[in-house]
């Protein structure tokens, strides 16, 4: 049967009998892969309940139903699962992680930029609920990764904090007790946003500190999130072409011969070439 080129939905035959069915099948499938997301990329085999028009993102190692369809988008129809291919540029939104991705041509990732060489620049946003310890400092589990760039934090108080002279807290990391606020709100609902005059890079996983100001603290909790950007390097690649050499030819000053000869050598990787010191 004849089908679109970027959606794989059926056309109709002139003659077709029956074609209430086809028509059903390409608008269950368009009503699947016009939708702008799906539920989750972390599962590698189905869920037992389905629900027509639920979608995922096939996680890598897929089982049962799955198997085979790594990466490819999977959607519940008529009690079983139909799968559609993503095409380059294709941009979804994950709903149980709150972020969107792209397809690069070769794996989906969470991008600003992406090449098609597997180096992306993203931007990400990491949300925690902290319940402060009692004390004068409360540490958080480290929730900024290794080599995140970060642009700032932001935080709202969803339980009112107290603690005996409690005022104001700060907020910041080890050797930056106010790095990202300081004199902030204590009742339900108070906020912070803090950004740094550019922004800070992080060498390994840093938990943040929230520091009481003019007492200690004895209850409360705070929602924390890392506004950071992540570099992603290019994809590996199972090996290195064969070295091959260019021969270029320049004048050569003072030659009565004119031309010299110069040998430039190159590495070449899937029609790419990128200049490398000659032996």
């Amino acid at each position: 049967m004849a089908e679109t080129r970027r959606l794989a939905l059926p056309l109709l035959d002139g003659a077709q009998a029956q074609k209430h069915v086809t028509m059903n099948t390409a608008l269950t499938r368009l009503d699947a892969l016009g939708a702008p997301g799906v539920l989750s990329r972390a599962r590698s085999k189905p869920p037992t309940a389905l629900v027509d028009g639920d979608a995922y993102l096939v996680s890598s190692g897929a089982t049962g139903d799955w198997a085979g369809r790594d990466g490819m988008i999977a959607f519940a129809d008529n009690l079983g699962w139909s799968f559609a291919a993503p095409q380059e540029g294709r941009r979804l939104w994950i709903e149980d992680e709150r972020l969107e991705v792209m397809f690069d041509g070769a794996a989906w990732v969470t991008a600003l930029g992406a090449t098609e060489a597997g180096a992306a620049t993203m931007l990400h946003a990491a949300v925690i609920d902290h319940a402060l310890s009692a004390g004068p400092v409360s540490t958080t589990v480290p929730v900024i990764p290794d080599k995140a760039v970060v642009l700032g934090l932001t935080a709202r108080v969803i339980a009112p904090l107290s603690g005996p002279g409690l005022t104001t807290w700060r907020l910041g990391v080890a050797g930056g007790a106010d790095r990202y606020g300081a004199g902030l709100g204590v009742g339900l609902n108070a906020w912070a946003q803090g950004v740094t005059g550019a922004p800070v890079a992080y060498y390994a996983p840093t938990p943040l500190t929230l520091e009481a100001e003019g007492g200690a603290f004895a209850a409360g909790a705070v929602r924390l999130c890392v506004h950071y950007f992540a570099l992603t390097p290019p994809r590996a690649v199972c090996c290195a072409r064969r070295l091959r050499r260019w021969r270029t030819f320049s004048p050569q000053a003072g030659s009565s011969r004119g031309w010299r000869r110069t040998i430039v050598a190159r590495w070449r990787w899937r029609g790419r070439s990128a200049s490398a010191p000659a032996p």
